[in-house]
């Protein structure tokens, strides 16, 4: 791994105030006891900054991998930090005022506000979206670590992309018509109202279904994935399997696919209106085929290669 000082300065910045920021929220929640839809009041600034944390040092490390294009991956680093760096100081400034950030449209003030979050996302989107078109482009010498980068990236577009179904009009908004008056525009939940009964420290619902769960599920493959294929470079000195590139390569092919997966039935699962942890009979089938499927390909991954192609490789291929 390169030295932590090369990667995306404005990011690793980024990521630093957010660390702040969490703590921050941390004792925003210990001293401050209001409620704002059914959560605590700081609960929201303080899930995004933990989240913001991760995603930023991710891509600031990833930035340093690229081969080709490197000031535009710069810029589109710097782009993404910045319009984070928006959405957080709305999100916190909301919180300070006692109002909701996200779906408000009780003043014009406060629709405007969310009205430039969502500016700040599709930014922060397409900035993500430049940089894994340069990771797709950048020569990356251990093809286990391309894929593993360039699956995470994408999958965490994904995941991102699931946010823009959170601002359309609910199916109950639209019934209830006057969507130019209403407070509130678009939801998180799916067939019940926001601000229910909800799992502890996620606040996902546990009464219907959770566009959250997909966001998130999708978004943290950009970290989940390189740190499995990190998992398994640490493990090659004891375990010989691993040591070879070809199957470290097809153990990080079968943990992308079923990563995809996971994320597509959570949100297959959340767009039907269910809760995550109270699947129905077609969601555990699905489940089920998804671990089995795993289990086929993990077994398949680990058979060896053949001895004269296990003898030209070396631990230099190895992700260091």
């Amino acid at each position: 791994m390169p030295q932590w000082r090369t990667w995306h300065r404005p990011l690793v910045v980024f990521a630093a105030a957010m660390a702040v920021t969490a703590v921050v929220s941390g004792i925003g929640l210990l001293v401050d006891d209001r409620v704002l839809a059914g959560s605590a009041i700081w609960f929201k600034p303080f899930k995004f900054a933990v989240s913001f944390v991760a995603y930023a040092l991710a891509l600031a490390w990833m930035l340093t991998l690229l081969t080709r294009g490197r000031r535009t991956g710069w810029w589109a680093g710097t782009v993404v930090a910045l319009a984070s760096l928006a959405e957080m100081a709305i999100i916190v400034g909301q919180v300070v005022r006692g109002k909701r950030s996200h779906f408000n449209n009780a003043t014009p003030f406060d629709a405007s506000l969310f009205a430039a979050m969502g500016a700040t996302v599709v930014i922060l989107w397409a900035g993500t979206l430049v940089i894994a078109i340069l990771l797709m482009r950048a020569r990356i010498a251990d093809r286990a670590s391309a894929w593993a980068i360039r699956s995470g990236v994408v999958l965490a577009l994904v995941g991102a992309g699931f946010g823009f179904l959170m601002t359309r009009p609910s199916q109950e908004q639209r019934a209830a018509g006057n969507l130019d008056t209403a407070d509130v525009i678009g939801a998180h939940s799916v067939g019940v109202p926001d601000g229910g009964p909800s799992m502890a420290l996620t606040g996902w619902s546990t009464t219907g279904g959770d566009l959250r769960v997909p966001h998130f599920v999708g978004m943290h493959a950009l970290q989940l994935l390189p740190l499995f294929l990190m998992a398994l470079v640490a493990l090659a000195p004891r375990l010989a399997r691993l040591r070879d590139p070809r199957v470290r390569l097809r153990l990080v092919l079968v943990a992308s696919g079923s990563y995809a997966a996971v994320t597509a039935l959570v949100a297959w699962q959340a767009l039907r209106g269910q809760p995550l942890i109270h699947p129905d009979a077609a969601t555990l089938v699905a489940t089920a085929l998804v671990l089995a499927a795993t289990a086929a390909g993990t077994y398949g991954a680990l058979r060896p290669s053949s001895p004269a192609h296990t003898s030209r490789t070396t631990d230099k291929e190895l992700v260091s």
